[in-house]
């Protein structure tokens, strides 16, 4: 399969690098694959991304979904002429996870010339689902 990737010359290191001082380094995220037509990341179920009855904040599954999501179409464009940013966003929160970590991947359902739509699956150490996304994402012109 040929990647969808603008360009194979990312690591895993840069990704998490960018991240640093946002959000995404606050709840504990990190990119862990870059695959030919998806992206991977995770994160920690802890103080920072549970709710008050002890539960993953849907919140953080949804800064998840969004992350690797963006992420992943900025990934598609090229950076000199276009910026990617979400646009819409739905979750669907199906099972509750009190401690661990969760693991997103995000896989594309369109990639086009002015938006993207990703389907993200958040599941727990044993691969069972916690949150299933769908998220758009506009692609802007840098003017």
């Amino acid at each position: 399969m040929k990647p969808i990737w603008h360009s194979l010359n990312v690591s895993l290191d840069q990704l998490n690098d960018n991240g640093e001082n946002t959000m995404a380094a606050f709840l504990g995220m990190e990119f862990t694959e870059i695959g030919p037509d998806y992206l991977r990341m995770m994160m920690p179920v802890n103080e920072r991304t549970r709710q008050p009855y002890g539960l993953l904040h849907g919140g953080a599954s949804a800064a998840l979904a969004e992350t690797v999501g963006s992420v992943a179409s900025a990934l598609i464009i090229d950076p000199a002429k276009q910026f990617a940013v979400g646009l819409d966003i739905n979750c669907n929160h199906v099972r509750g996870i009190r401690e661990g970590y969760v693991h997103a991947i995000a896989r594309p359902l369109h990639i086009g010339g002015t938006t993207h739509v990703w389907d993200i699956k958040i599941c727990d150490e044993h691969n069972k689902l916690i949150c299933v996304s769908r998220l758009t994402v506009a692609i802007r012109d840098i003017k």
